[in-house]
């Protein structure tokens, strides 16, 4: 990883370093890229290498693609970044009403279980049953995903006790996150 013998010479006396990044694609009238990077990296070096086993922390990739629950490619919108994260709460049989995203959506089940449904010409892969082609997916703590962008959607909470989703909003200033229908 670049970087990473340099951060160990300039911090000799850190033992690690747990380094979180989220960047955007912008991309300028001449169709270059100005940035865009999102990574979790451990960074350690001898100290590190030191310590007991099992004290250094578990780094377990969560998601990492180029297209939403939808098979949409992601496209970050035009503007002044803004990176909004939120958590959602949804009461036992609680809808979030038909809406679509204008900005990419991070989602992560922290508890719970909400069932998303999405356009009936929307597949977003298998469902539970474990039939092909379901526009249903059943999300539960600990599952991840990119939320469909374009394509309407309405989650529900079916479970017996609250659901609670971390959604991270990566947009620009002015963009609204969530559309209604």
């Amino acid at each position: 990883m670049p970087g990473k013998s340099f951060l160990r010479n300039a911090f000799p006396r850190v033992g690690a370093v747990v380094s979180v990044a989220i960047g955007w694609l912008v991309v300028g009238a001449s169709g270059f890229a100005l940035g865009s990077f999102a990574t979790l990296s451990w960074l350690g070096h001898a100290a590190a290498d030191q310590q007991e086993p099992g004290l250094l922390p578990v780094v377990a990739p969560l998601l990492s693609s180029g297209a939403t629950v939808a098979g949409e490619t992601i496209v970050y919108p035009a503007g002044t970044p803004n990176v909004t994260a939120a958590v959602v709460t949804l009461a036992p049989g609680a809808e979030t009403g038909w809406h679509r995203h204008g900005v990419p959506v991070f989602g992560y089940m922290l508890e719970g279980e909400l069932t998303v449904t999405y356009d009936a010409q929307t597949s977003v892969g298998r469902s539970d049953s474990g039939s092909a082609g379901s526009n249903v997916r059943v999300l539960r703590g600990g599952d991840a995903l990119l939320e469909a962008m374009a394509v309407l959607h309405n989650g529900r909470n079916t479970g017996s006790g609250p659901a609670r989703i971390l959604a991270v909003f990566m947009g620009a200033e002015g963009v609204p996150g969530t559309l209604p229908r």
